[in-house]
């Protein structure tokens, strides 16, 4: 597996995560661990997907960054890429 490929199931386990944790939360609001660790998964999503954003280009059309045209539509889609 490439590291382009290897970085998005990476964010796709963080998204996993977050929402199962999300749904834990949503029953036990008060459980510090739970929110402990959402917090950390939420910060190496982030991470993840910056890193991506920097070395592969846009995951979303909101992650467009350039200011010269509209780039999202000029490379493959994430999910084309290889």
């Amino acid at each position: 597996m490439n590291e382009r490929k290897m970085l998005l199931r990476k964010i796709q386990q963080y998204d996993f995560s977050l929402k199962e944790l999300n749904l834990y939360l949503d029953t036990h609001p008060d459980c510090r661990r739970a929110l402990a660790m959402f917090r950390k998964y939420q910060k190496l999503r982030t991470d993840a997907i910056n890193e991506y954003t920097r070395r592969f280009g846009a995951l979303t059309p909101e992650m467009s960054v350039s200011d010269e045209r509209w780039d999202w539509v000029s490379d493959p889609w994430p999910w084309e890429r290889s």
